[in-house]
């Protein structure tokens, strides 16, 4: 019986730490260290917002993905912004910065072939082993990409801030599980926002 217990326990203690795992969001930010974010109170988004860019199939469709979660991220984003104290320009209005977004859909690999970590001649004596694939993983990556520009010209204006926010895509999650998943990723990215590098 106490077996069994442990058994159900570890089982799920695996899973629990695989969904976790798939959770995971890596953020990282580049600010222009001679930028002063202090002075920044006003923000609006671009005239086009944002772009999306697919890179697994011949058949993705970006204008679909961007029709759907577009929403979802000038939402949540402004929810952010307004959270750190930056409030959107009043129409007409020249913002003090510029936001513009990028969704990034590709495919990764990573592998792993018996004796890729051996020397090229080994010391011991044995022989070099035969290449063979001991591991292979291949998943769909989402990065959102978030900038921070000085008002201007298009093409000439300066980017004063770029936040990543990467994630593994798992086309079994929910809709609820993706939308909470771009809110994470957008109050994440925005917890960076103008805070320098030491």
């Amino acid at each position: 019986m106490y077996l069994m217990r442990l058994v159900v326990i570890s089982v799920a203690l695996g899973l629990c730490t695989a969904v976790l795992e798939a959770a995971k969001i890596n953020v990282r930010a580049e600010p222009d260290p001679s930028f002063d974010f202090k002075a920044a109170r006003t923000w609006a988004w671009d005239a086009d917002a944002g772009d999306v860019y697919m890179a697994r199939t011949p058949k993705d469709d970006p204008a679909a993905l961007k029709e759907r979660i577009d929403p979802l991220i000038r939402k949540y984003v402004e929810a952010e912004m307004r959270k750190k104290g930056l409030q959107p320009a009043a129409a007409g209005a020249t913002p003090d910065l510029h936001l513009h977004y990028y969704v990034l859909i590709t495919i990764n690999q990573t592998g792993q072939t018996m004796g890729q970590f051996l020397p090229a001649v080994p010391y011991w004596g044995l022989p070099p082993f035969a290449p063979a694939t001991q591991s292979l993983e291949v998943v769909t990556k989402g990065s959102l990409v978030l900038d921070a520009l000085l008002p201007g010209q298009v093409g000439d204006r300066k980017v004063v801030w770029r936040g990543i926010a990467e994630s593994t895509v798992n086309y079994t999650d929910t809709e609820k599980s993706r939308n909470e998943r771009i809110q994470s990723a957008a109050a994440t990215l925005i917890k960076y926002f103008g805070i320098k590098k030491k």
